[in-house]
């Protein structure tokens, strides 16, 4: 937009901002000193091509909910602050294009990439050349000189290191060590506790059983993490595989996590992910559930070129887990009674079984992170749901409503059509730094909708089927006036007529909504003339 000036102080005010994007602007000036008082909350800044400069901000490692922080491309001076490294939400970081020096810092839980230091001829570490002491001078006294401030600046170094360390290792130990197993030592001593347990076909089971089922719960059984805690793989003596989930902390008091659990043990669905049992121990809160052998949706779309064990998905495929997903999510919004808001709908929620048949995890949870108001703590905590998934309204309102979970969902409908992730797209053009739902809706708007279809799709006899679903997608994640959007029974309907040629909704329960207006009109009219004449 050519905005000039220095950085604009007065976004104090935004006091609950969560994301700031300045770039390719013509700001200038140092990057403020106290820049964690002013947007504390913040989870992604962009300041890159500007032309700030100074050095970085020792304040910024303050903004401890930072999941992206981009710097390239401006004329920023001195070293990167270390203590950016210990920011344990990082995934990206760009600083490339300026003129920094000194060592790259030591991220703790991200790898970043040596691209992103690109041209900044004095940095070095970590993915760049090894950093250098002075040159030798072949003179005793410098020599001399040299090794003492060697080991000076070592030994600095070292307490610097050591500090840092520490302080790291006691905030994990506070934070309960999610990602790794030490938490769960304090609770060896309770392995008499018996799991409560709602599957007939499941034996009893005790603590001591999962915490042997899972090597007491070593990090090498983690199998995802994300915002309602931590998954292990825990595999029983006689060889069944189980899920166990470890809560983040919750404060809800055993009585009522116990009602909670009770009421989630009896939602039953072939496409939600059972709830098997589960059990409490002090503090900790773990869930067990059916194990899902294919992993998650987003796995299977997004996985790694050089992972062999997962085959690109064909069209039917893709559309047979779209059709029983939006079955799912329909029946936790219009028949399941009280009817259970997801709150955070993404490609991970959505896990695959041994015949890739769709199951639909972490329902119900969400009340389970605050038992006052769980949508306003989860904001404030800057995790109010899997980024670029978030309805846009959310941010606003703070207020979680089903047509919030169709927006999620159509983000996902968008990454099975397109291959693509929710918060980049590879094939945009150079210069496109949106997420993928404002790419889609650029393509939109010039009428070019169809080149976002995943390449391995195009020309495989399904042209027709996929047009159909691109647009039903996009009537998800319309971004003003979300009323507009289609309720999720709507959007199960007019998949469900999508898909009519295949046998993947040979059985409904998924009745029409006391409450909807038209429903029964509605669905004749998609299945006698196709989805596409609705357009």
């Amino acid at each position: 937009m050519r905005l000039e000036g220095n950085f604009p102080l007065g976004v104090a005010s935004c006091s609950s901002m969560t994301g700031l994007d300045l770039s390719s602007n013509n700001l200038r000036g140092n990057i403020p000193k106290n820049i964690s008082k002013l947007i504390g909350f913040i989870t992604t800044l962009d300041l890159s091509s500007n032309q700030f400069f100074g050095e970085i901000p020792l304040d910024i490692a303050n903004c401890s909910y930072l999941n992206v922080l981009k710097l390239d491309g401006n004329q920023l001076t001195g070293q990167i602050p270390p203590q950016i490294g210990l920011l344990n939400r990082m995934k990206t970081f760009t600083v490339a294009n300026n003129r920094l020096s000194g060592p790259v810092p030591n991220f703790i839980n991200s790898t970043i990439s040596a691209e992103s230091y690109a041209n900044n001829a004095g940095l070095c570490g970590g993915p760049l050349p090894p950093c250098r002491g002075p040159p030798t001078k072949g003179r005793t006294p410098a020599i001399i000189g040299g090794a003492v401030a060697g080991v000076s600046v070592g030994s600095l170094g070292f307490f610097v290191i050591m500090f840092f360390f520490l302080r790291k290792m006691s905030r994990k130990r506070k934070e309960g060590d999610p990602l790794g197993n030490r938490w769960a030592k304090s609770i060896k001593g309770a392995k008499r506790i018996q799991l409560s347990i709602f599957e007939k076909s499941v034996s009893k089971m005790s603590l001591k059983d999962l915490m042997k089922a899972t090597n007491d719960f070593s990090k090498e059984n983690i199998v995802g993490t994300g915002r309602t805690g931590t998954t292990y793989k825990a595999t029983l003596t006689d060889g069944t595989h189980l899920m166990v989930k470890r809560l983040q902390d919750t404060q809800h008091s055993e009585k009522e996590f116990t009602s909670e659990m009770t009421t989630l043990g009896n939602v039953k669905h072939r496409n939600m992910v059972p709830l098997l049992g589960f059990c409490l121990t002090k503090k900790e809160r773990l869930l067990v559930y059916k194990y899902m052998p294919n992993g998650s949706l987003y796995d299977n779309l997004h996985h790694s070129a050089n992972d062999d064990t997962k085959a690109i998905m064909d069209w039917p495929l893709r559309l047979k887990i779209a059709i029983r997903s939006a079955k799912g999510f329909a029946w936790l919004h219009h028949n399941c009674n009280p009817r259970i808001i997801h709150r955070n709908i993404s490609s991970n929620c959505i896990l695959l079984d041994s015949n890739y048949e769709p199951k639909i995890s972490d329902f119900g949870l969400a009340r389970l992170m605050n038992p006052i108001d769980t949508h306003l703590s989860t904001f404030v905590n800057g995790e109010f749901g899997d980024l670029g998934y978030v309805a846009p309204e959310y941010t606003r309102t703070l207020v979680a409503t089903p047509k919030g979970d169709v927006f999620s969902f159509g983000v996902v409908l968008l990454e099975l059509v397109t291959g693509e992730k929710p918060t980049s797209v590879s094939r945009a053009h150079e210069g496109f730094k949106g997420n993928l739902v404002e790419w889609i809706s650029q393509l939109s708007r010039e009428s070019k909708l169809l080149e976002a279809v995943d390449v391995s799709l195009v020309g495989k006899g399904f042209d027709s089927e996929i047009f159909q679903f691109i647009k039903v997608a996009c009537s998800c994640v319309l971004p003003a006036g979300h009323k507009e959007r289609p309720t999720m029974f709507e959007v199960y309907q007019l998949l469900r007529a999508i898909g009519q040629r295949y046998d993947f909704t040979t059985e409904d329960d998924v009745l029409v909504p006391s409450n909807f207006e038209g429903g029964e009109q509605l669905v004749e009219l998609i299945v006698a003339r196709g989805v596409k004449e609705m357009y």
